[in-house]
């Protein structure tokens, strides 16, 4: 018995290219000859728009080329007005400042805030200002977290959560976080937020907790030995939790790094190679106000396309193998090769699905999804070099096995086998593998296949593939919430 493998290797052109290797294989008596399509897919060189990742703009309008993530800051007397308010208000509040992000495959990270700078104080009328000690402020803590997480615990919306609060922007300093307070906000946001993520502005002031980090001057030259130690002193912290924050371009030595402003960082290559070095080091996942850039200079679009590609992961497909032909409501099984060589995993628990499209309108005819697939465990590698631009440990390459069965309503015929990444929200097309086989929409087309019928020719010619980077079409669906029935609750 011969299995025949048809592999692919390197980009397509027009003319269908391909290799026949045929190999003995000892099975059991009877069963049919197989035949395997192994496909190798070319990387797409580009940076991509990519949910839960890389620049984080202010705008939350779709219009940044790369924008997903997108800081919120709210105050906490626009939540809560008085001790009268509910979570009703909270809700409104949120569905008013993020109206439609949904439509732009935009995901918020909220913060709340007391104290802005200067006399910009945003207190509740019935609190005391500046009062961050007493037992009435402990109490209105524990409430307002509570209602946050009732609010952004299970909202698609929400990519993770940013604890803030106490202090100038809610950054932990003037005043900082005491001990007593970091352990009664620290329980009560790990009970609150059973889903999202927290980040907190400094991670080893709160030992007892596994939070993320919002480092608000991210490369500055002044922080990056304390605070890039601080990450360093996490060890794999950053595998589980997110590390990101801003860069700040309006104190100290800002200008010797990261630069006089986005695009100075962006297109001068000593504050870029700076920049990436330190997102690569300290495994950063997303970055503010370097993405206020202007998109119009090319030098400065080029080194923001750069620095997109070392944001967060990046999932290169390697090898995706299944049957040339499929017999209908028979078990067949798909195997495929992943790595990541971003420099971050990704931070939730998205699943990845097979599906059948049919050869002329593209549209999804059967599809299903890896059974036991963790798409987080993609982790990339560790141990930054700046001088080989390389991680010294590198990441690994996931092997992914699947079996699967069609419906009997699925007719005999050529289909295109596609994989892709979900959104829960909605089970739409929304993380993408960085390859060119790609079909405006978000799914990965990898080559034709048979039900019930053989295939001459299962290799795609690179000329039917979209631009992953022009597709804007990316979103997911945000479903009506219970909302409670009074506002004083």
């Amino acid at each position: 018995m011969f299995n025949v493998r048809i592999g692919v290797r390197g980009a397509l052109a027009a003319v269908l290219m391909f290799q026949v290797a045929m190999s003995y294989s000892k099975a059991e008596e009877g069963r049919n000859t197989e035949k395997t399509v192994l496909v190798s897919p070319q990387e797409y060189r580009g940076a991509l728009r990519n949910p839960l990742k890389g620049f984080r703009p202010r705008k939350r309008d779709g219009s940044h080329e790369y924008g997903t993530l997108c800081r919120v800051y709210l105050k906490w007397n626009e939540l809560e007005r008085t001790a009268e308010d509910g979570v009703e208000r909270i809700m409104d509040v949120c569905d008013r400042e993020w109206r439609d992000v949904e439509k732009h495959n935009i995901k918020v990270i909220p913060r709340v805030y007391l104290h802005w700078d200067g006399d910009k104080k945003y207190w509740p009328s019935d609190m005391q200002e500046d009062d961050y000690s007493s037992d009435q402020f402990k109490q209105r803590v524990m409430r307002l977290i509570s209602r946050l997480g009732e609010c952004w615990d299970n909202d698609p919306r929400v990519a993770w959560v940013q604890m803030g609060i106490i202090g100038k922007w809610g950054e932990h300093h003037s005043p900082g976080v005491s001990q007593e307070m970091q352990k009664l906000m620290g329980d009560a946001f790990t009970k609150a937020f059973r889903n999202k993520l927290v980040t907190v502005r400094h991670p080893w002031e709160f030992e007892s907790y596994e939070f993320g980090i919002y480092w608000d001057s991210w490369a500055h030259i002044q922080q990056v030995r304390k605070h890039g130690g601080g990450i360093e002193k996490l060890g794999t912290r950053w595998q589980t939790r997110p590390m990101g924050g801003e860069c700040a371009y309006n104190w100290g030595r800002w200008k010797e790094q990261p630069g006089d402003d986005p695009n100075d960082t962006l297109q001068d290559t000593d504050h870029r190679s700076f920049l990436i070095n330190t997102i690569r080091r300290f495994h950063c996942n997303n970055l503010g106000w370097v993405a206020e850039y202007d998109p119009t200079d090319p030098i400065v679009r080029s080194g923001a396309g750069e620095v997109q590609k070392a944001f967060g992961y990046r999932f290169i497909l390697e090898e995706f193998e299944y049957p040339a032909e499929i017999c209908p409501e028979e078990a067949f099984d798909i195997v495929f090769k992943v790595r990541n060589t971003g420099s971050s995993p990704f931070y939730a628990d998205w699943p990845v699905e097979i599906s059948l499209l049919d050869t002329k309108t593209r549209e999804v005819v059967w599809r299903d999804l890896f059974k036991g697939l963790d798409i987080r465990q993609w982790q990339p590698g560790d141990g930054w070099d700046n001088a080989q631009q390389a991680y010294r440990q590198k990441s690994e390459t996931h092997t992914v096995r699947g079996s699967f069965k069609l419906p009997p309503e699925v007719g005999k015929g050529e289909y295109i086998m596609a994989v892709a990444i979900l959104d829960p929200a909605g089970m739409l097309p929304s993380a993408r593998f960085a390859i060119q086989n790609y079909f405006k929409g978000g799914r990965h087309p990898l080559g034709r296949v048979g039900v019930g019928v053989p295939v001459e020719a299962p290799l795609l010619s690179s000329e039917v593939f979209d631009d992953p980077a022009k597709d804007r079409s990316l979103h997911y669906i945000l479903e009506s919430r219970t909302r409670p029935s009074t506002a004083t609750e």
